[in-house]
């Protein structure tokens, strides 16, 4: 997303595809997460839209396999 002066922006939400696409998961897993209590997912009229920050905050709390050498 750009600004006006041309600079990047992240979204403030992102819709369930976007969500599934950045994060390689289904739709069905979207849901099962939010239903864990891992983010929420917010209705805009009849579209669902998951925050941003929280899906960033999400990914950051999976674990990381391997070492760094």
């Amino acid at each position: 997303m750009l600004q006006h002066d041309g600079a990047l922006t992240q979204p403030k939400f992102l819709t369930l595809a976007q969500f599934g696409d950045r994060y390689q998961v289904s739709r069905s897993t979207i849901y099962r997460l939010a239903q864990k209590g891992a983010f929420e997912i917010i209705k805009f009229g009849r579209s669902s839209r998951i925050a941003f920050d929280e899906a960033e905050a999400w990914a950051a709390s999976l674990p990381v396999m391997g070492g760094r050498a």
